[in-house]
This record gives C-alpha cells, structure tokens and sequence, in this order.
C-alpha cells in the first residue's frame, strides 16, 4: 500500500521517536519513506487533505 501512495507522489513520514523505540535505523526504510519529527507531522497532518494512518 506504502508503495502505491509513493507512486502517486504522496509522502511517507516516519516517527524518529517512534523507530528509534524500536531499534529501526534509517538504512531499514522503504525507498520513499522518510524519518520525520512529531513537530513535522503535525504540521503536515494539520496542512492534509486526507491522512492515511496504519
């Protein structure tokens, strides 16, 4: 699914927080995807039209 958002030009952030709680490092991410912050998440989600969460 994350794949398919990537392919319409949609953006894939991930919590740094929450990786780092599980030990995921950067290198382990999808090609697209991205560590974020909990600052550009919300600014990202507030500027949203539609927000997919899994």
């Amino acid at each position: 699914m994350l794949k398919g958002v990537i392919a319409g030009k949609g953006q894939v952030f991930l919590c740094g927080t929450c990786m780092d709680a599980r030990g995921l490092a950067d290198t382990e991410m999808m090609a697209g995807a991205r560590r974020s912050s909990m600052a550009e998440l919300a600014a990202v989600t507030l500027a949203a039209d539609k927000v997919l969460v899994f």
